[in-house]
């Protein structure tokens, strides 16, 4: 179990396929499944932040031990570039919630909207509900950004999960657990580009356990 599957009911509600692992049901604490939860020394790398908040997007300014790496570079395209910017800054975001305790945050909710947003409310509540946060390193790799002629666009990517836990915030304590194919997610984003220039995510769908997002 790590940071994104330990409160399943919540998070079937922003996959149109459910996921599955070792949370149980959504009821349970976010340590079930798990035969130990560690006190783990974190890391100390600075602080990452997101778009500065003079054109108009909340600046995201994470913990210390939440980290990440995006490894899906530049495609040299203007409009593809600005769909993984800002769905860098929508993943960081929803953190950022988690991290602050507020299933409200101002900051998720100006980079997504629809059942995305809704989906992703739920979600942060688990954590909320549970006195929980993540910790800990999440990559993300293998982005493809599809425009059309609408205005949307949609994303696939994977997300590797293995160095990310679960924080309770009572105690300290980390919920370490091993790496398995669960570890792996595929997600599909619908996004819109909204009258702030800001492209949205409207739609979001995951499968965990994905054989073309294993190593």
């Amino acid at each position: 179990m790590n940071r994104r599957s330990a409160f399943l009911t919540t998070l079937a509600v922003i996959a149109a396929v459910p996921l599955t692992g070792c949370g149980g049901e959504g009821t349970d604490a976010p340590a079930k499944g798990s035969d130990k939860a560690a006190e783990v020394e974190e890391p100390t790398p600075p602080a990452t932040s997101a778009a500065p908040a003079s054109d108009g997007r909340p600046m995201i300014e994470m913990p210390s031990d939440v980290t990440y790496a995006f490894d899906w570079g530049k495609t040299g395209d203007p409009v593809k570039d600005a769909v993984l910017a800002d769905s860098e800054q929508r993943i960081k975001a929803v953190d950022l919630a988690i991290a602050e305790q507020d299933a409200l945050h101002e900051a998720y909710r100006f980079y997504s909207e629809g059942t995305a947003a809704a989906g992703s409310q739920r979600y942060i509540q688990e954590f909320v509900d549970h006195k929980a946060r993540t910790t800990g390193f999440t990559r993300f790799y293998d982005a493809n950004v599809t425009v059309h002629n609408d205005g949307t666009a949609a994303l696939v990517y994977c997300e590797d999960q293995s160095r990310a836990f679960n924080k309770f915030l009572e105690t300290g304590k980390i919920d370490v657990t091993p790496v398995t194919k669960d570890s792996y997610v595929v997600y599909a984003a619908t996004l819109r580009k909204s009258e702030n220039g800001v492209w949205v995510t409207e739609r979001l769908t995951s499968q965990r356990g994905s054989a073309e997002c294993r190593p």
